[in-house]
């Protein structure tokens, strides 16, 4: 679970007060603290916009620069760094008044937060991790990860074979592996196969990796388990065991998604953690807000929102406390 935490000041962020007279902009600009003016365009670069996750927070920030009367605009990078740091590029020449990473790792993006950085443009990150330029991020995916993980060992009895699916190309991923990781070092007994997915095609890869890692692991010849660094490799892993009639086996994600967690209550996921990334969105714009209105004096900070744990004894409370969740 991503644990409750103050927001921590984890370095000092670039001076925005020449920033934000650099991002003067005629017609949808507007005052900021800084006595200059910010064009009231958010522009919003996703690893794959239409991962759930990545759309929520997108939905997030979208609702919450509209509602201030901002422009949004979103560039789907389809796992592409190179695509990504092109976006981040076309916004600076735009004169963006912020723009927003969601997932790629900030190491990834050079050239697109010199760009930012260049035009004065502050950058907020979504999973990416702190970077030069980055005034706010939310903390790494590790606390949800460590949630699903412990989980799954317990669930296993601390042994038995798991199919762990990965992503290096973005940091949550990197960092929810890191976490897999650690909890699985304190339980010697479960032997992990990793496989990882690409962007796009994960679902179809969750899938395929999950029948070739079956073919080896008949039914009933231990603890199973298959584990996703977020939902939806381990939902398309669930679809080959639904078409090989396998119930042997446990399943676990991360973010917990609509489609997680109905399938937790149909009982087909073992378990998720939901993470808020609506809430998560809002807290971009709102505090990259702050940021250009402090000016030179903002301190770069992470924005930690909790997860929670979603398998059969917390599902019922959770839809209770989250009504219209699942539309």
């Amino acid at each position: 679970m991503r644990k409750n935490r103050a927001i921590a000041v984890i370095g000092a962020a670039a001076a925005l007060a020449m920033a934000v007279a650099a991002c003067s902009g005629p017609a949808g600009s507007s005052s900021s603290g800084t006595g200059g003016t910010t064009n009231k365009l958010l522009g919003i670069v996703s690893i794959t916009a239409n991962e759930a996750g990545n759309a929520l927070a997108i939905k997030g920030a979208t609702e919450a620069a509209e509602k201030a009367g901002w422009k949004v605009e979103v560039v789907d990078a389809q796992g592409n760094a190179d695509t990504a740091n092109a976006a981040f590029r076309n916004f600076a020449n735009k004169k963006a008044g912020m723009i927003f990473d969601l997932v790629f790792p900030a190491s990834s993006l050079g050239a697109g937060l010199a760009a930012a950085k260049s035009a004065g443009i502050p950058v907020a990150s979504w999973g990416g991790g702190p970077g030069d330029g980055i005034v706010m991020s939310t903390g790494d995916g590790g606390p949800f990860a460590t949630t699903t993980t412990e989980a799954l060992a317990k669930d296993m009895g601390g042994k038995g074979d798991v199919l762990a699916l990965t992503y290096h190309g973005g940091q949550v991923c990197i960092d929810r592996e890191a976490a897999f990781d650690k909890v699985i070092e304190q339980n010697p007994g479960i032997k992990v196969t990793k496989q990882e997915v690409r962007i796009p095609g994960f679902l179809q890869d969750g899938a395929n990796y999950a029948t070739a890692w079956l073919g080896s692991h008949p039914k009933d010849s231990g603890n199973l388990a298959i584990w996703g660094c977020w939902d939806d490799p381990t939902l398309g892993a669930i679809s080959a065991l639904k078409q090989l009639g396998r119930t042997d086996v446990k399943t676990y994600g991360v973010a917990g998604s609509v489609t997680a967690i109905k399938a937790v209550q149909d009982g087909s996921m073992t378990a998720t953690t939901y993470e808020d990334g609506a809430a998560e969105g809002k807290a971009m714009f709102e505090t990259t807000l702050e940021a250009i209105d402090a000016g030179s004096s903002w301190s770069a900070k992470v924005v930690d929102v909790p997860g929670i744990l979603i398998n059969k004894d917390t599902i019922d409370q959770f839809l209770t406390d989250h009504p219209g969740i699942l539309g």
